[in-house]
């Protein structure tokens, strides 16, 4: 008898051992595989977590965070580079136009028309609308820069600034650098025409626009996918563009941009190579003050 109860004893106290060591394990595996190890006084299943609601790690939440922001911070950098390129041109259209009331500046009105359809502010507009009438606030002016890329790439830059010199300086050094090369007046803005730009955040139907164009008294107009799914672009000559843009939020899309662009008449398809190096001369044109902005000739996606 005294032999059997040391055996139960031997028997209990390696139970007790291999139950401790697989505590242990389980407790060294709950970060990873989610298991809930047992305290004293409460009974818990052990039990792994569901398919669909797996537990992120602090380092992928991290990553996905980092994702997030970087795509706000572009997203709000767009808009406060859009808000800057129309507080420009409504000082540029005022002082040209020479009146603060668009009632009585053609220019100005068409401006703020402008402003409004990209979704400016108006406190932007009125505060540039005052700027604009105080003395010591500069002239802004328009030019446009011509360069070669890799691949067959051309570039036309848009530039609105108040120093010329300053943004001549910084659009030459900026594509040079990236060893493209600043083209002579007119080599290539002969490959490009100027249109009227609508984008709408919606797939348009094309038999619908071309009753609504009839109606407004747009005689001609080319509708494409945009670059995001989803939205749509209209291309009309550019005396059409706010007929269009009007006409088109007749159909519920008030949010729709309009802009002036050059389009490509002889598009190129690049290597993804030569496209990497053309995007990073685009985005460094872009990150300019004084940069309205740059087109292209590449039928590459982004």
């Amino acid at each position: 008898q005294e032999f059997t109860g040391t055996i139960a004893l031997y028997y209990f106290q390696g139970q007790m051992f291999r139950s401790t060591i697989l505590l242990v394990f389980l407790a060294i595996c709950h970060p990873i595989c989610g298991f809930t190890v047992p305290t004293h006084g409460s009974a818990k299943r052990i039990v792994p977590p569901l398919t669909g609601h797996t537990s992120l790690s602090p380092l992928f939440m991290g990553r996905a965070a980092a994702v997030r922001a970087a795509t706000k911070s572009k997203t709000d950098a767009r808009k406060a580079k859009i808000n800057a390129i129309f507080g420009k041109r409504i000082i540029m259209a005022v002082k040209q136009g020479g009146s603060a009331d668009p009632n009585s500046n053609r220019m100005l009105a068409d401006v703020m028309k402008a402003a409004k359809a990209n979704s400016v502010p108006m406190e932007n507009v009125q505060r540039a609308i005052k700027r604009a009438t105080e003395g010591t606030t500069g002239d802004f002016s328009e030019s446009t820069f011509e360069a070669y890329g890799f691949g067959g790439a051309s570039f036309v830059i848009n530039v609105l600034s108040d120093n010329a010199n300053r943004a001549s300086a910084d659009v030459k050094s900026t594509v040079t650098k990236r060893q493209a090369k600043i083209a002579e007046p007119g080599s290539v803005l002969f490959m490009y025409d100027r249109k009227g730009k609508v984008e709408v955040p919606a797939v348009l139907d094309e038999e619908v626009l071309l009753d609504l164009a009839i109606e407004a008294g747009v005689d001609d107009f080319v509708i494409e996918g945009g670059d995001a799914e989803g939205t749509s672009v209209v291309y009309v000559e550019p005396t059409d563009a706010a007929a269009m843009a009007e006409a088109i939020k007749g159909l519920g899309h008030a949010d729709c941009k309009i802009s002036l662009v050059y389009v490509s008449k002889a598009p190129v398809e690049c290597s993804d190579d030569d496209f990497e190096k053309n995007m990073q001369i685009i985005e460094a044109l872009e990150d300019l003050d004084d940069v309205d902005s740059v087109e292209h000739n590449m039928l590459n996606n982004y």
